[in-house]
């Protein structure tokens, strides 16, 4: 059996979304395109309808990849979650101690990944270094950019 992994709520609920979108808008659009080329005639030479085929068997492919992510999705609700120390789903706060800037992140699954809005995979070094970690301790973070280290200043769960 396949491994289960950690995701929030929020992530879950994306996936829900995107796979009822697939199903219940794109997946018939490419299902009418095709019947639309079809209509065209000469299957062989039909650029349009070899397209819109292509289309389908992408989505496809990503309805069966979403659900298999739903159905793996170990759901983890944050504001469920409390202490001093760093896990999954946590919102933390560090300071980089030679810039003294203060970064925020939170701590999330891999396909809910988005470091704009300061979502950071659990597998990224940043987080690998933060986890276990608790309030006010030193994390090392080791890249190939180089060693930063970081203060944890603030973990919430939100």
């Amino acid at each position: 059996m396949a491994d289960r992994f950690p995701m929030t709520l929020t992530g879950v609920q994306k996936l829900r979304d995107e796979l009822l979108r697939l199903k219940t808008v794109e997946r018939p659009e490419a299902t009418r395109a095709i019947e639309e080329a079809r209509a065209h005639g000469d299957l062989s030479e039909n650029a349009e309808y070899h397209a819109a085929r292509e289309r389908q068997s992408f989505l496809e492919g990503r309805i069966k990849e979403v659900e298999s992510k739903l159905s793996l999705a170990e759901v983890i609700d944050p504001s469920k979650l409390s202490g001093d120390r760093v896990v999954f789903g946590a919102t933390v706060t560090v300071r980089d101690t030679e810039s003294d800037d203060e970064k925020t992140y939170q701590i999330v699954g891999v396909d809910e990944a988005d470091l704009k809005s300061g979502k950071i995979s659990v597998t990224s070094p940043i987080a690998r270094g933060m986890i276990g970690k608790r309030l006010g301790d030193e994390v090392i973070i080791r890249s190939p950019g180089g060693e930063k280290v970081y203060e944890l200043l603030q973990v919430q769960f939100v």
